[in-house]
């Protein structure tokens, strides 16, 4: 069949759509099932929900156009981006309308930069929880660095858009390059090799580690343990201008200062010479201002003192009247502490005179109420009502009919004199109930 094609080539004539819906079913017959890997470069979300991008192989070689439908996209656990290496599984076919040949896929997971991505994880939350991305231990960059490092390779754009930012802000800032890889193997210790010289010269003010964008295996160099110690370890305050905007690497969150850009990182250590030179003139202006207004005030001053000195006989009149006043003081000084002391004096007295009184009053009163309470237990009251005080013959109080003895003499002392009687009979009370 081959050889009479051959005898009759133009035997049968495909159309367009039948030769591309022929080898769309070829090739959905051979490679129904099938899994490829790859980088993803130009991924979109339509409004659909439909996923569509390209896989570039990595060497370069070929790419494939690829789409996932929204039903194996909304089963996607992750969020794929540019650069990130992926593996789909899928099937093989041709978009008919254009004749292109594109890959179906139905399942990705991330590689390798899944991994690293992981990888990275794991590092930044040991490395956090040393506290080398801790702010407290972070220092506030020179204000005005006279001297600026720059770690990077001497082969990329990111030296010269430093260089160049530097020149045109601060063309007085001087610029020490310290070269080193900045991607592949032997990246991250050519950059520990640069840090530590600088850290040895110490001929810098500022050390800025910059590179352009890449993926996130372009800049692993930059999330190397190793790296980021020295750079936190480092005695020369550190800037971080790694990759884009939205890169974020483990040595951004390490640096004293971290720039979205390596422009921006030129931008940040240095101040713009235009600006300062506006402040310095605005300074100028201001001190001027201030130092005329001084001379003034101090030349109004100096007016002043000459309109005094020229007229020496209204000072002289000035001080010849205080003087006069200072002796009507002194004159009536005396007089006035005299009566001061007079008046203090009658008062003190009349105070110790009233008190005085009180004393008394109160000291009388006593004694009036004593002597009531001394005439109240006298003796002589109670023998005038009747009562009679007997004594023994030596004299002693006979208060029980015990003390008496039949025969013997008792004095008896009455109100108004003493008789002395003869004991003839004792006889006791007889107690009553």
């Amino acid at each position: 069949m081959v050889e009479a094609s051959r005898d009759r080539p133009w035997a049968r004539v495909w159309s367009v759509a039948s030769l591309v819906g022929a080898v769309a079913a070829l090739l959905e017959e051979g490679f129904a099932g099938c899994v490829v890997g790859g980088e993803i470069a130009g991924f979109s979300r339509a409004a659909s929900g439909h996923c569509y991008f390209t896989l570039k192989d990595p060497s370069g070689a070929a790419t494939l156009r690829c789409a996932m439908f929204r039903r194996a996209a909304s089963l996607l656990d992750f969020t794929p981006s540019d650069g990130q290496h992926v593996e789909l599984r899928g099937r093989i076919g041709v978009y008919e309308p254009r004749g292109e040949l594109q890959f179906v896929a139905e399942a990705m997971r991330a590689a390798g930069a899944g991994a690293l991505y992981e990888r990275f994880l794991r590092v930044r939350a040991r490395l956090e929880s040393e506290g080398l991305f801790d702010p407290a231990v972070k220092r506030a960059l020179p204000a005005h660095p006279r001297t600026v490092g720059i770690v990077t390779s001497l082969a990329g754009a990111a030296l010269h858009d430093v260089a160049t930012t530097l020149a045109r802000r601060s063309p007085h800032v001087r610029v020490v390059v310290y070269p080193s890889l900045v991607q592949g193997i032997d990246a991250p210790a050519a950059l520990c090799a640069a840090i530590r010289l600088a850290g040895e010269r110490r001929e810098v003010d500022v050390l800025v580690l910059c590179r352009g964008g890449g993926s996130l295996e372009d800049l692993w160099a930059f999330n190397e343990e190793r790296v980021v110690r020295a750079v936190r370890g480092s005695p020369i305050h550190t800037v971080s201008g790694v990759g884009h905007e939205t890169d974020v690497t483990l040595v951004d969150l390490a640096a004293d200062l971290r720039a979205p850009t390596p422009t921006a990182a030129a931008e940040l250590v240095a101040p713009a010479t235009a600006a300062q030179g506006q402040r310095l003139r605005e300074l100028e202006l201001a001190l001027v201002r201030r130092a005329h207004a001084a001379l003034e005030t101090q030349a109004q001053r100096i007016d002043r003192l000459a309109l005094r000195i020229a007229r020496p006989a209204e000072a002289v009149a000035h001080r010849a009247h205080a003087l006069a006043l200072l002796e009507q003081r002194l004159q009536s000084a005396p007089a006035r502490a005299i009566a001061t002391g007079r008046a203090r004096a009658d008062a003190a007295a009349g105070r110790l005179r009233h008190a005085i009184e009180i004393a008394r009053s109160r000291i009388a009163a006593r004694i009036d109420a004593a002597a009531l309470r001394l005439h109240a237990v006298d003796p002589q009251r109670v023998l005038a009502r009747g009562y009679a005080l007997l004594a023994s013959a030596d004299g002693t109080p006979v208060t029980s009919i015990s003390g008496l003895v039949v025969g013997e003499a008792v004095s008896a002392r009455l109100a108004d004199g003493t008789a002395e009687l003869t004991t003839r009979s004792v006889t006791p009370t007889t107690a009553t109930r």
